[in-house]
């Protein structure tokens, strides 16, 4: 029995009959000709970036009524494993914004007018980022090493972000932020700080294996004077976060795992590409797909990424469809994620095996997808904090 039941009231909008896609082939070809440029050179998808805002990409999770495309969580995350296959990098960029925007979209889309400003950002065309890494903090959201202190009408935020994607081009920071002016009490503080707000600083500390565009640089934040319009949530330290921040959960986390599994299924068709036009001595100069042990890694790689994109789908669609998964919401989120970036991986390594020792050159496209997709492991919650979690709620321990 299925342990799932439908919710009256959805938390996205109802997924229409037929999943529609805003990218074009021909702008997905022209993301993939910069893709090996910017892995090269270190450099951030700048054109990319424009090029998806043209298509009005920026906005696709607004509703259309408020000047967006209003694409539902499932076809969001189908576009971003589409792009992903062609620009890794470049995807996994945008998801930093997506996530943002995404819950937004679904706030809007129940009535709540607490974010029109945001909205009204997000159609404008502007680039939101997260700022939530910080160095030494592994809590995630739970708490902070960046500092909020109350001042009339908002807060000074200070502290230092890491692996800020996105720091070139983003106009608004989602960041948080701990409140200590009561010290029984700390509270963690959600806000937008804009990039324009004295305090902000950007040093280029990205210089990395994979994912190399992302441009995912440190942010340095001085006594930076943040709104108390511009605050979208302030919890308990460790406590639930606003609808807002809490909503991000059920985007982010099916979104990096569409995205490295982009990249796991182009590794996998450039290899079966390469298997079927590179020959071999040993079975008379015929295709090397012709080899029993090609065929196994074949098989193994589209088994594996077969269980990841069904289970995938299915989330996005449950979660579209105002699916109510209960005590298992979590869980699952947290397995979707998890098989998402474990499945890529898997599957680029059996397409190395599969194409043969010339992948391995830095010509060759399947090198990089081999270095992108490594990545996927230390997102948030990475995977000893998946396990930790899974493993005591399934012995009861929670």
């Amino acid at each position: 029995m299925s342990d799932a039941t439908p919710r009256e009231t959805p938390t996205t909008s109802q997924r229409p009959a037929n999943p529609r896609q805003v990218l074009s082939d021909d702008l997905l070809k022209a993301l993939h000709s910069r893709a090996a440029g910017y892995d090269r050179d270190n450099r951030f998808f700048a054109e990319d970036l424009e090029d998806l805002r043209e298509a009005g990409y920026l906005r696709a999770a607004i509703p259309e009524e408020q000047g967006g495309l209003g694409l539902t969580l499932a076809e969001v995350n189908r576009e971003q494993r589409r792009l992903a296959y062609w620009a890794p990098s470049t995807a996994l960029g945008l998801t930093m914004h997506l996530y943002w925007t995404g819950p937004a979209g679904d706030l809007a889309r129940a009535g709540d007018t607490s974010l029109d400003w945001l909205v009204e950002e997000i159609v404008a065309g502007k680039v939101l980022a997260a700022g939530h890494g910080e160095p030494g903090n592994d809590t995630a959201l739970d708490d902070s090493l960046t500092v909020a202190v109350p001042v009339d009408g908002g807060y000074l935020i200070s502290g230092h972000k890491i692996f800020t994607s996105l720091s070139p081009a983003w106009d608004w920071l989602g960041i948080h932020a701990r409140d200590d002016s009561d010290p029984d009490h700390p509270k963690i503080v959600h806000a937008f700080v804009s990039r324009d707000a004295g305090g902000v600083r950007t040093v280029e500390t990205w210089d990395t294996l994979g994912v190399r565009a992302t441009a995912s640089n440190d942010t340095y934040l001085d006594d930076v004077y943040v709104p108390s319009e511009r605050v979208v949530g302030v919890n308990d330290v460790g406590a639930v976060p606003s609808a807002y921040v809490a909503g991000i959960f059920p985007w982010v986390l099916p979104l990096l795992g569409n995205v490295y599994l982009g990249i796991g299924r182009r590794a996998v068709d450039v290899a079966l590409d390469v298997a079927r036009e590179r020959t071999a001595l040993s079975v008379g100069g015929a295709a090397v797909a012709t080899k029993p042990f090609v065929q196994y890694h074949a098989a193994e790689a589209e088994l594996v990424l077969e269980g990841a994109t069904a289970q995938l789908d299915e989330l996005t669609n449950g979660l579209t469809a105002g699916v109510d998964y209960g005590e298992r919401a979590l869980l699952r989120l947290f397995a979707a994620k998890e098989n998402g970036t474990r499945a890529a991986r898997t599957a680029t390594d059996l397409a190395l095996e599969i194409a043969g020792a010339g992948s391995i050159h830095k010509r060759n496209e399947l090198e990089r997808l081999y270095r992108d997709v490594r990545a996927g492991a230390f997102h948030p919650p990475n995977s000893d904090a998946v396990r930790d979690f899974i493993g005591r709620w399934a012995l009861g321990l929670l």
